[in-house]
């Protein structure tokens, strides 16, 4: 471990989920999950467009961040993505819950939108927070990652 970097550091994971792509909020679920099976704690800061997944009934309305063609794409890549038995949304996002994954809602995000934390999927949510709790969460971690 380098200086200034705790042992338990090396057990913990923070990512901002910036966008709503389809793509990219799948990423960044499984990658959670990934590091949730490696044995790290890990936390899902969902900010701005990410956060629009989390709102009722909206998380497997995403489009593809390329290549949508007016929803052609996401259709093409669903198509895909099943034949290769890749996991919905849906699904990773149960996971990563299952697994122990936290999750935070950007409450200035909320503002800015004019969301309520009733237009969320609470029951996805652990925590509401600023910049503050991804910092708390990000100094202690040994990975950070932006999607």
């Amino acid at each position: 471990m380098g200086p200034g970097t705790s042992s338990s550091a090396a057990r913990k994971a923070a990512i901002i989920v910036h966008s709503g792509d389809l793509d990219k909020v799948m990423s960044a679920l499984i990658l959670g999950n990934g590091a949730l099976a490696m044995g790290l704690e890990t936390t899902l800061f969902f900010t701005f467009w990410g956060l629009l997944r989390l709102r009722r009934g909206r998380l497997e309305r995403a489009p593809l961040s390329k290549l949508n063609l007016l929803g052609l794409g996401r259709w093409l890549m669903g198509k895909r993505m099943r034949r290769a038995r890749v996991a919905s949304l849906k699904r990773l996002l149960e996971d990563y819950r299952a697994l122990g994954g936290k999750i935070v809602a950007c409450e200035l995000t909320m503002q800015v939108m004019g969301l309520r934390r009733e237009d969320l999927q609470e029951e996805w949510i652990d925590s509401y927070g600023t910049v503050g709790a991804f910092i708390n969460e990000a100094k202690e971690a040994a990975l950070t990652l932006f999607i």
